[in-house]
């Protein structure tokens, strides 16, 4: 068993934060490791960019090893198998076991489908990213009508993105399309859905899969073989098993301080936490970036730790497929080309910026 003072578990962006701001500065003394599965980190907000055709892959991904390197971090690729709470030791899929004194997770969240019954539906979920760009390049080589879960903004980009590339694609979602955004956003959303020809259902969930029919209660209303899981993030199963206090759904329950609820020497942030009142994100995640690379080195030091504080709704920028965008800013809404190369331009800088750490 190998003996760190500090892992970060994930590649997520809090995480990809924390090692470019110790990059740029001294890092906190001690030995620290990062596990991630895979040699690079996806920044997701480019992957409707990628899937439209508007940018290559290696504008969307971080490469972790020059990132690590300027940062005087281990890198360690593995997936995650499991996690002993109490021991702050790590389980890797390749047999190794990893303990720390301190232990960071941001290793995001899945996604499930419904319960499903006999294989005629191919169902193939948005995250891993890498899992789903091999599985939409195979589904390319012959197109056929789809349909996609989830109302989230993720999900209306991929829809944006999608649209055009196959003969027929609806869009289900459990309640309203863009829960909590604002109604000038929902209704721009949903016309740029249904001019591409998406076929939008609300306040319709799927409950399961029979065949290759989609069921919201007992009737079914969407028949075909390709189902795509946009949104509807699930925790993974061995947080709960690890001994973490963790919510009804399984996310690791967390103070303002991004602790443990349960184990204070381990942090965790991004979607894979649950902080009171505050919703999972990704944009949540960067932010909570700059106080967790705060946190970290003051623990390793014994010194007070900062609160995070969750900003207001802030700017929502959606892509719409065709290079343009959706703007939303306290309620106040827009829509076109100027505000998608905003877009891009946010994006570009994110990736840019830690490719420049290395």
């Amino acid at each position: 068993m190998s003996d760190y003072d500090l892992i970060l578990a994930g590649a997520g962006h809090a995480h990809l934060g924390v090692l470019r701001r110790w990059a740029l500065v001294a890092r906190p003394q001690g030995r620290i490791a990062l596990v991630n599965s895979a040699p690079h980190a996806w920044y997701s907000g480019r992957l409707p960019g990628l899937v439209a055709g508007h940018c290559a892959e290696d504008a969307c991904r971080i490469a972790l090893q020059p990132l690590c390197r300027a940062a005087k971090v281990e890198l360690i690729e593995s997936a995650i198998d499991g996690l002993q709470a109490d021991s702050r030791t790590l389980h890797l899929a390749d047999g190794r076991a990893l303990q720390a004194q301190w232990l960071s997770l941001d290793v995001g969240a899945g996604l499930l489908p419904p319960p499903k019954t006999g294989d005629a539906m191919q169902v193939l979920a948005a995250r891993p990213i890498d899992e789903f760009l091999a599985g939409w390049r195979a589904w390319q080589q012959e197109p056929r009508r789809l349909a996609i879960l989830g109302g989230t903004p993720s999900s209306v980009e991929l829809a944006l993105a999608i649209a055009g590339q196959v003969p027929n694609l609806a869009l289900f979602c459990g309640g309203p399309l863009l829960p909590g955004q604002s109604l000038g956003l929902r209704l721009r959303a949903l016309g740029y859905l249904r001019l591409r020809g998406v076929q939008v259902r609300e306040h319709c969930p799927i409950g399961r899969i029979e065949d290759d029919w989609l069921l919201s209660g007992d009737e079914p209303v969407w028949r075909g073989r390709r189902l795509l899981l946009g949104s509807g993030a699930r925790a993974w199963p061995w947080l709960r098993a690890s001994g973490l206090a963790c919510d009804a759904e399984g996310f690791v329950a967390i103070h303002d301080s991004l602790q443990s609820l349960s184990h204070p020497q381990i942090f965790a942030v991004g979607e894979c936490a649950t902080l009171l009142d505050v919703p999972r994100s990704l944009s949540r995640s960067s932010r909570q970036g700059r106080v967790l690379a705060g946190n970290l080195q003051a623990a390793l030091q014994n010194q007070p730790l900062r609160l995070y504080r969750a900003p207001r709704q802030g700017l929502t920028l959606l892509a719409t497929g065709d290079g343009g965008a959706l703007l939303d800013w306290r309620g106040w809404s827009a829509d076109g080309r100027f505000y998608g190369c905003c877009k891009d331009w946010l994006d570009q800088r994110f990736v840019r910026r830690h490719h420049l750490a290395g």
